[in-house]
C-alpha cells in the first residue's frame, strides 16, 4: 500500500479528479489522501465518495502558525505554505502509514509509479525529491529551483527532520516571488542533498517525471507521470475550454499522446461533477496571443498557443 497526499480547493477540482482517474488505472494498491483547502470541497468530495480516497479537512487541522500566516498570503501562496504540513496530517491521521508521497494536483500518471519507489527503496534514504530536469533552453533553476515539489516522499521516522525543517521555512517565508534566493516552497529544496545527505535521495531517472519544461529533452513514452503546468480551464463565447498558452515548445506527438488523453479525462470528470450538480469554475480569463509578447523577453523561442475546446461534451 502506497499512500499519497495532494491538496487543492474547489477551483482545481477537475485537475484533482483527473489525477485520481489516472491513479485508478496505474497506482495499484494505494490510498490518495486529499487535503481539502476549503470546506465546500470537503462537502462535495464526501458526497462523490471516490474510491481509494481519504479526505482531510484543513479547517479542522490548521495550526496556529498556519492561521497566522494565512492572513498575508494569497490563496496560491497559502497552498504552498501548507504543502510541508500535508504528509504530517496523514501520519497523524493514520499511525499505520509509514511513508507518504506528496503530489501536485495537476499531475497525471501514465504508468505505475512502482519503479520510482523501487529506486527509492534501494537508496536506503528517507526522503525522495525529483529534479526539474529542464531542457537547456528553458532552464529556470536559478529562480524556480533545481528540484520540483511535484512528487516528494517522506518516511514517518527518518524523513521527519527534513519535513519539519521545510515546514518551519515555509511558515517564515513563502511567497510567489523570487527574493533572497527563495521562491515559494520550492527553492528550499535546492540544498537538501547537501544539507541532509543521509536522508535525501534525488531520483536518478529524470525521464520518468515529465512536464512542459522538459518535453523536448525526453521521449514522452518514458514518462511515468506528466505535470500539466500552465493548463487551465477558461471560457470563450460562453463555451468551456481548456487553454494551454505557454512559451514551452511541445512536440506534436506529445500533444497527441499526452494532452489529448488528459483532456479526455477532464471531460469525464467534469461530467461527474455536473452529475452531482457542480459546475466547474473558470480558472483563468481567456488569454490572447498578444498578451504573451512580453513573456521570456530577450529569449528567442517559439511561442506555442494550444487551445482545445471541450464543446461537444460540456455544452
Amino acid at each position: 500500500m502506497e499512500h499519497f497526499v495532494t491538496l487543492f480547493d474547489l477551483l482545481f477540482l477537475p485537475q484533482g479528479l483527473a489525477l485520481h482517474q489516472s491513479m485508478e488505472r496505474h497506482a495499484g494498491h494505494y490510498t490518495l489522501w486529499i487535503l481539502c483547502m476549503d470546506d465546500e470541497l470537503h462537502e462535495i468530495l464526501s458526497e462523490i465518495k471516490l474510491t481509494n480516497v481519504q479526505l482531510l479537512q484543513l479547517s479542522l487541522l490548521e495550526t496556529k502558525e498556519l492561521k497566522q500566516v494565512k492572513l498575508d498570503r494569497s490563496v496560491g501562496e497559502y497552498c504552498w505554505t501548507t504543502t510541508p504540513f500535508a504528509p504530517k496530517f496523514v501520519f497523524d491521521s493514520d499511525p499505520s502509514v509509514e511513508r507518504v508521497t506528496y503530489l501536485d494536483a495537476d499531475l497525471w500518471f501514465r504508468k505505475s509509479p512502482v519503479p520510482i519507489f523501487q529506486e527509492f527503496d534501494k537508496s536506503g534514504k528517507a526522503v525522495l525529491i525529483t529534479d526539474h530536469a529542464y531542457s537547456p533552453e528553458y532552464d529556470l533553476s536559478e529562480k524556480s529551483g533545481q528540484y520540483c515539489v511535484q512528487f516528494t516522499t517522506f518516511t514517518r521516522e527518518g524523513g521527519e527532520t527534513v519535513r519539519k525543517w521545510w515546514e518551519d521555512r515555509c511558515i517564515e517565508w513563502c511567497y510567489a516571488r523570487f527574493e533572497d534566493g527563495k521562491f515559494g516552497d520550492q527553492k528550499y529544496l535546492d540544498d537538501w542533498p547537501e544539507r541532509f545527505p543521509e536522508q535525501v535521495h534525488v531520483l536518478s531517472n529524470q525521464s520518468w517525471t515529465l512536464a512542459p519544461w522538459n518535453a523536448n529533452r525526453f521521449p514522452y513514452s518514458n514518462g511515468i507521470f506528466w505535470h500539466f503546468h500552465e493548463l487551465r480551464l477558461t471560457e470563450k463565447y460562453s463555451k468551456l475550454m481548456v487553454q494551454f498558452t505557454t512559451s514551452y515548445s511541445i512536440p506534436s506527438i506529445t500533444r497527441k499522446q499526452i494532452y489529448d488523453p488528459y483532456l479526455d479525462d477532464l471531460r469525464v470528470v467534469i461530467e461527474v461533477m455536473k452529475s452531482h450538480g457542480i459546475q466547474p469554475k473558470i480558472q483563468q480569463k481567456y488569454r490572447t496571443f498578444g498578451r504573451l509578447k512580453g513573456i521570456w523577453k530577450g529569449v528567442k523561442q517559439q511561442l506555442w498557443r494550444f487551445n482545445h475546446e471541450m464543446v461537444s461534451s460540456l455544452n
